[in-house]
């Protein structure tokens, strides 16, 4: 069986506790022994993460020592995959610059706050992840994000929707979902999930259940990609630590 660590606490406001259990209930239904942990000293044990498949953060700001960033980044870096959703990954750690370098983004402002009525629009032929998914209709967050360009983005919305500062700009499409290595491992993301209702949403759950199992896969390939000397630990931002 494959093992996924989810850990979850953080900004009450995201229902973190509620969302980790549909984590759980969607890797279990994939056959999945999973470990469901409420504190980030679940990240303590560098070498425990190092035999998992995947990590699912659930956690939303609050601050996070670099040692556990360290030994999350080295577990992706040598193939175990990581996989999360709106603030609970890339709304994580805000002062964390790896954290943010690792998972592919970071947000920066929801215009309109939450009611947002928005769509989703899939990428074809970005990735299998989103094969005979279409397009769909949101009412929730809409996130703006500072996004790697490394990212393969899988779906994207459209900016402006709600008022702000930002209209005086040119429309643009932001990601929604993309997918990143980091080293050997496999990143996935989905902005969508502001509470657990999103998250049940049968359009989000089957993203993100397709992206959890994507992500987890990469630690049977990891060993090629260790191969072309893209593993080990690393850390670019010690200026910062």
């Amino acid at each position: 069986m494959k093992k996924a660590l989810i850990v979850w606490g953080g900004w009450d406001g995201h229902q973190p506790e509620q969302v980790a259990a549909i984590f759980a209930d969607i890797l279990r239904q994939e056959q999945f022994e999973v470990e469901v942990a409420d504190s980030l000293q679940a990240y303590a044990d560098a070498e425990k993460l190092l035999g998992l498949d995947l990590i699912v953060p659930v956690w939303t700001m609050g601050e996070i020592e670099q040692e556990l960033v360290n030994n999350v980044s080295a577990a992706v870096q040598n193939g175990t995959g990581l996989a999360g959703i709106h603030g609970g990954m890339c709304d994580a750690f805000r002062k964390n610059v790896d954290w943010q370098f690792m998972t592919g983004g970071q947000w920066v402002a929801h215009p309109g706050n939450d009611g947002v009525e928005y769509i989703v629009e899939i990428r074809p032929g970005s990735s299998p992840l989103v094969a005979g998914l279409e397009d769909f209709t949101v009412q929730s967050e809409q996130y703006y994000l500072h996004v790697d360009p490394a990212v393969e983005v899988l779906a994207t919305t459209r900016f402006p929707v709600a008022d702000g500062p930002h209209r005086t700009n040119k429309a643009v499409d932001m990601p929604v979902a993309w997918t990143k290595y980091w080293g050997a491992g496999r990143v996935y993301y989905n902005s969508l999930g502001h509470q657990a209702n999103i998250v049940e949403m049968p359009q989000v759950k089957e993203m993100i259940r397709r992206g959890f199992l994507w992500a987890a896969e990469g630690k049977e390939h990891s060993a090629s990609v260790a191969a072309a000397g893209n593993s080990g630990v690393y850390t670019g931002m010690g200026d910062s630590q």
